[in-house]
């Protein structure tokens, strides 16, 4: 497990990651809610206690256990399954800031439940994520989020415990002197690569790979976004495209475990920009209840390409925030099916109405899930002036 000095340079990452991400420092009697697993009781801790010395109002929430989440889908009658907990909705329109420590007993505890009936749940609650989404396109919150190492993480993995903590340990930067000091270098040199991005006319992106042909069109007032302080890790670079650009075959060759299941080999082909044939190599049934969720499922919320010069995760980690962030040999592109990510709309977010989003393209969901590829690949930007750049191949940004 992770040491005392370990959790102490993670509580001065995060910190780091959430003022990075707000964009301006914490004020003091500002409110930030700290949800956690059971297992990361400890740097909830010690959070808990950095905020109190900031002068914060620390909020804690400690989520349902695996138990407690198997036992409300198998029991759950429809209105206990839309239910809101009074008050939720009151903290949500005060809070300022987020900070979520994941560290999950099991992964696959739902594999037996009706997708349909986790959807209908995640849609309840769509109300609670747009209340967030629009204080932080007001710039008054914001969030972040890092994993722990449990048991369950590392048998998914096929890891030791002590094998998936030095994992956490070197893609996190936690093995350095100062870690939040190797975190704002990395912030610098990638927005040296967002701006060059930002620069080229692009009309549309065209991914190739061994499974993969498939075309992405950025949309108008876009801006790549990424290395913002919302994830530790993050050293991927996204753009959420205007969705109804999406035309091809994305294949995530890594698996994915999601809301208690597990799937492998995902094969979605898009026409028109809406995703009409779902195949994969295990659980396929999974994978087309969760796209049935709502409208938006369907289609494309973000896309996203990493650096491997800058992460240092080279191994499988069962666990998305890691593993879209892969680096290894070849890096990785990760696309998103659902909701988009107003960050990447390259004017003031608060004009972003639902009426201007979707005007835009900017896709609307309850779902957010990402698919991650790591075959080796070219992307290519092809500008609206006819000409050609390969901008990323074999891992790196070429430009």
């Amino acid at each position: 497990m992770l040491s005392e000095k370990n959790l102490e340079k993670y509580a001065d990452v995060l910190l780091w990651g959430l003022t990075t991400a707000k964009k301006v420092a914490l004020k003091k009697k500002e409110i930030v809610l700290i949800q956690y697993d059971l297992p990361a009781l400890r740097l909830a801790e010690i959070l808990y206690g950095r905020l109190l010395d900031m002068g914060i109002h620390p909020v804690q929430r400690m989520v349902s256990t695996f138990g407690m989440e198997k036992n409300f889908y198998q029991k759950a009658d429809p209105k206990q399954l839309t239910f809101l907990t009074p008050g939720d909705k009151e903290l949500y329109k005060n809070i300022n800031g987020r900070i979520f420590l994941h560290a999950p007993q099991s992964l696959t505890h739902l594999k037996d439940i009706d997708p349909a009936k986790i959807g209908k749940a995640i849609v309840s609650r769509k109300t609670l994520k747009d209340i967030l989404e629009k204080r932080e396109e007001q710039r008054k919150y914001s969030w972040t989020l890092c994993l722990l190492p449990t048991e369950e993480l590392a048998r998914q993995a096929k890891m030791s415990l002590k094998q998936y903590t030095a994992q956490i340990i070197k893609g996190c930067y936690l093995d350095c002197n100062n870690p939040s000091a190797e975190w704002q270098n990395i912030h610098k040199e990638v927005s040296a690569i967002k701006k060059r991005l930002n620069a080229l006319p692009v009309k549309h992106f065209h991914l190739e790979s061994a499974n993969m042909d498939l075309r992405i069109t950025p949309g108008d007032q876009r801006k790549w976004a990424g290395v913002s302080g919302h994830n530790i890790p993050s050293f991927e670079v996204f753009v959420s495209p205007d969705w109804r650009g999406t035309e091809g075959i994305y294949y995530a060759n890594l698996p994915s475990f999601r809301s208690g299941n597990y799937v492998e080999d995902v094969r979605i082909t898009f026409a028109k920009g809406k995703a009409i044939k779902v195949e994969a190599k295990q659980g396929e049934d999974f994978v087309k209840k969760q796209l049935a969720m709502d409208t938006g499922a369907r289609q494309l919320g973000e896309f996203s390409l990493t650096d491997k010069r800058f992460s240092r995760i080279d191994r499988f980690m069962a666990e998305t925030l890691f593993d879209e962030n892969f680096g290894g040999k070849e890096g990785n592109c990760h696309v998103a099916l659902g909701s988009s990510y107003s960050d990447t709309f390259n004017g003031n977010p608060a004009k972003l109405t639902p009426s201007f989003k979707t005007k835009l393209g900017f896709n609307d969901s309850a779902l957010h899930w990402d698919l991650v590829n790591t075959e080796p690949k070219t992307v290519t930007a092809h500008m609206t002036n006819g000409k050609k750049i390969v901008i990323y191949e074999r891992g790196i940004f070429k430009i």
